[in-house]
């Protein structure tokens, strides 16, 4: 589920958010609630509510929102993991344990930097001690599971910054922590900053080099990792993340949200105000349907499942895509991978070698079909 809502739009993010100010944040909660009871499914195995900044919505708007998301669907009876994503500016202890009485049981904070320069860079509007107050917050009220999230490789990052920060941020001792390197995604703040030559890329070595230093101090605390950018102690991964991951089944609930449901993708108005309305008019906001052929499927599910460590097994995707066709040509592609090194072949699973790692996206994009010859795209207008 889709809250687009932030403090402030941070200057490294491409999702969908808007400036709270201004906005009618109880319509759109309306509109979500609706959309929820005639689309959300009924007995959810899992609940992830992201933004946006979920965390922003006040108490009465929280409870509401929360009260009758579970008339629609019960997930309080059904589902395994409910996670909510918060920012520090937006989370203290009374609204974590309403959260949490109404459901929530996986708090996700978004440090993303314990060097306020960077803070600043980036556009956030908390400061190091309201990440920790947080957190605390979250303790406090008793949530069970608590996942960090942090950046690194920002412009002008030092391995010894990083490491200093990373072992602050294991010292509270998250159930999971969720570090990604530092993209510079089209149509943000920092990819124009980039071309215009305000901002710098990081060298890729230095980049590798934080990326194993992760790996090294997220081992020594006992978190393992799962995927590329995600760390969890035993029984604490995301198994939300986990089904999207394997190319699962999800449906999408909110301003711009996508779900994938048959074999079909399908996504929903981008901004509030035609979100709503479409809602009103039409009870649903529905702006786009890509119908994939299960070549395309294959290629995902691929691409989608390289990034876990336990990596892919072909049977596994041919089912989960559908694809019956007796050559498989995602097999063809991982071995070409294998003989560069950067996929090893381990009992039936193709997985990333620890050369294959690092460049991880570019090995999992080998795997994708291309889209005007696999996919149906219809528009609603």
């Amino acid at each position: 589920m889709h809250l687009p809502f932030c403090a402030a739009k941070c200057h490294y993010c491409d999702f969908f958010s808007v400036p709270a100010e201004g906005q009618d944040i109880d319509a759109v909660v309306d509109a979500v609630l609706t959309e929820a009871r005639q689309r959300a499914p009924l007995h959810p195995r899992t609940v992830f509510v992201g933004g946006g900044t979920p965390s922003l919505l006040d108490m009465t708007q929280m409870r509401r929102f929360l009260v009758e998301l579970d008339e629609a669907t019960r997930f309080t009876s059904s589902a395994s993991e409910v996670t909510l994503e918060c920012n520090p500016e937006s989370l203290d202890r009374d609204k974590a344990a309403l959260m949490l009485d109404l459901g929530v049981r996986r708090l996700s904070v978004g440090f993303q930097s314990l060097e306020l320069d960077t803070l600043k860079l980036f556009g956030r509007v908390h400061d190091v001690d309201e990440s920790f107050r947080a957190y605390e917050a979250a303790r406090e009220a008793g949530v069970p599971d608590v996942n960090i999230d942090l950046i690194y490789a920002s412009p002008g990052h030092s391995v010894e910054a990083w490491r200093s920060a990373l072992s602050r941020v294991l010292d509270l001792a998250p159930d999971h922590l969720s570090a990604y390197n530092l993209a510079f995604e089209e149509d943000t703040v920092f990819s124009r900053w980039l071309a215009s030559g305000k901002l710098k890329q990081l060298d890729e070595e230095l980049e590798l080099e934080l990326f194993h230093v992760t790996r090294e101090l997220t081992a020594a605390r006992g978190l393992q990792p799962y995927e590329v950018s995600n760390y969890a102690h035993e029984g604490r991964a995301c198994a939300h993340n986990e089904n999207y991951w394997s190319n699962g089944e999800y449906v999408g609930i909110g301003p711009s949200a996508v779900g994938y449901v048959a074999g079909a993708r399908s996504g929903n108005a981008r901004g509030t105000s035609s979100y709503v309305q479409s809602i009103r008019a039409n009870g649903h906001a529905n702006a786009w349907t890509e119908s994939l052929e299960p070549s395309a499927r294959l290629g995902e599910t691929w691409w989608l499942g390289l990034r876990r460590t336990r990596g892919v097994d072909p049977s596994e995707a041919r089912r989960a895509a559908g694809f019956t066709d007796e050559l498989d040509p995602a097999i063809a592609t991982a071995e070409t991978m294998v003989g560069y090194g950067l996929l090893e072949l381990d009992g039936p699973r193709y997985r990333l070698t620890a050369q294959g790692l690092p460049v991880a996206d570019r090995i999992a994009r080998e795997f994708l079909v291309v889209p005007d010859a696999a996919a149906e795209v219809t528009e609603r207008r």
